[in-house]
């Protein structure tokens, strides 16, 4: 999109403006980097996170200082095992033994890779990975030994699936899932749970570890909802067959629009089955104690139910890539930096869009309300809804919740702010397009100087009217325009 495609877009969507302008004004990683402090590898590592994913680089930046650079490292050793799993002109020989030692290379000083295909995204990383090796030696061992098993359980899940471009149960699906994100969940929790303040609660290690496997599930289900076509043309295939094939008599008439309909049925029962993780994500994060971790782990997942929404009965999913729009996610990253009672209130607002649209036409229209209203119950037993203003007047009238009559009005105030923003965004769109029209009329002759203004106060539309028709009267009459007053 252009500039004058952005400006006609932010003119019609004001919201979406005022979202990215808040972010850019107020909002505060805690985490700021400091280059000068830097050792010139992990200055590099930094560069190859924000070539590889912009998004992950600003999100690591919400973390507590001391896992950083664990994370970021953990990342970009990941994300090079997946360039290498992705990359279709690797052959099967050289990839299958490369994914199942790749841990070994984390302690080979030096060791780079330039066998990756020359229109790979992400082979630069590769083949400056010697920078990531070095920089995993400098930090704490207890992160370095959890970056090194889970790369060894991720790499050999890769490997087994390398020999096929498509899965087939749905047992399979979650298996895949598993190795290439719900190993992630896992790793991630290990690094709070080890890190000095201890982040976490010791439960969702000991007690609850489907709980962090589901949040790496969530993510990457919707990863793969969303990626569906860009995948098909790669000649890759995540949806498992034993759920399209409920749908079309083959995979590729599912981008076919004679088959629209089935292939809606078919994503919204690859949506149902992504749904079926959310509560397991809503208490992870009541797990987390250290709030800048909560918001680290918070904005990947409400990124990923506005994701979901958008895709659900989306039929532009099997036809190009969708994402949701930079003012929603500007807005979702500052919801997640709040608190666990804001983030439930965006699932629960995306949940109730998602219920919305569902359709009876849709052969999974019962569970995917039934789905629905489990999550929305589940947030309402933690965060049950309540007439604030009401409770309020209670207060005033001498009885308990204090705290809710400050609650209600710091709602209120916020509703006044935020229509003030929005009357902002429209006046100063109705400036723009007024100043162009401006410029349009002087660029045309027009006068635009006092005279001009005091005729027109005179209510004298045409000033030079009079002077123009003695004018044109005069040089029909071959003579000299004839003055007022002349006879």
């Amino acid at each position: 999109m252009g500039i004058l495609g952005q400006v006609l877009y932010f003119a019609v969507h004001p919201n979406q403006l005022r979202s990215i302008i808040k972010w850019k004004m107020w909002h505060e990683p805690a985490y700021t980097r400091d280059p000068s402090k830097e050792s010139a590898t992990l200055a590099d590592c930094f560069k190859w996170l924000e070539m590889t994913s912009r998004s992950f680089a600003l999100v690591v930046q919400e973390l507590h200082p001391e896992l950083v650079v664990p994370v970021a490292l953990f990342y970009l050793v990941l994300r090079g095992l997946d360039t290498i799993e992705d990359d279709m002109t690797i052959s099967l020989e050289e990839k299958e033994p490369l994914l199942r030692s790749f841990e070994t290379v984390l302690e080979r000083d030096g060791w780079t890779y330039d066998g990756n295909g020359p229109h790979e995204k992400d082979r630069e990383l590769l083949v400056h990975f010697d920078d990531v090796i070095t920089e995993l030696q400098l930090i704490d061992p207890k992160y370095r030994d959890i970056i090194k098993d889970i790369t060894h359980q991720m790499g050999n899940g890769m490997a087994d699936y390398a020999t096929i471009n498509s899965v087939t149960t749905i047992a399979e699906y979650e298996l895949y899932c598993h190795y290439v994100a719900g190993l992630v969940g896992d790793g991630l929790t290990r690094f709070f749970f080890v890190a000095d303040d201890g982040f976490a609660n010791p439960a969702l290690l000991s007690t609850q570890p489907a709980l962090a496997e589901s949040m790496g599930r969530f993510l990457q289900k919707t990863n793969i909802i969303r990626d569906v076509r860009e995948d098909f043309d790669e000649q890759r295939r995540f949806w498992p067959q034993e759920i399209w094939a409920r749908h079309v008599a083959r995979f590729d008439e599912l981008f076919e629009r004679r088959h629209r309909a089935a292939a809606l049925a078919c994503s919204s029962e690859m949506v149902l089955n992504a749904l079926r993780h959310v509560e397991a994500c809503l208490c992870y994060m009541a797990g987390i104690e250290e709030p800048r971790v909560f918001t680290f782990v918070a904005i990947p997942q409400v990124m990923a139910i506005a994701t979901l929404e958008l895709v659900f009965q989306n039929p532009r999913v099997f036809e190009a890539g969708v994402k949701i729009s930079r003012g929603d996610a500007a807005r979702l990253v500052m919801e997640a930096s709040r608190d666990l009672r804001t983030v439930y209130a965006v699932f629960k607002r995306y949940v109730r869009r998602i219920r919305r649209k569902n359709t009876p036409r849709d052969p999974n229209f019962v569970n995917i309300g039934i789905a629905c209203s489990k999550i929305e119950q589940f947030i309402e037993s933690a965060y049950p809804s309540r007439d604030l203003k009401r409770l309020a007047r209670l207060a005033r009238d001498g009885g308990r919740g204090v705290v809710v009559a400050d609650k209600a009005e710091a709602l209120d105030g916020q509703a006044k702010s935020d229509v003030f923003y929005l009357l902002l965004a429209v006046l100063g769109t109705l400036f723009f397009i007024s100043a162009i029209l401006i410029g349009i009329v002087y660029c045309t002759g027009a006068r635009l100087d006092m005279a001009a203004l005091g005729e027109l106060t005179k209510r004298n539309i045409f000033p030079n009217k009079e002077k123009i028709l003695d004018t044109q009267l005069g040089n029909a009459m071959g003579g000299s325009p004839m003055a007022h007053g002349e006879l």
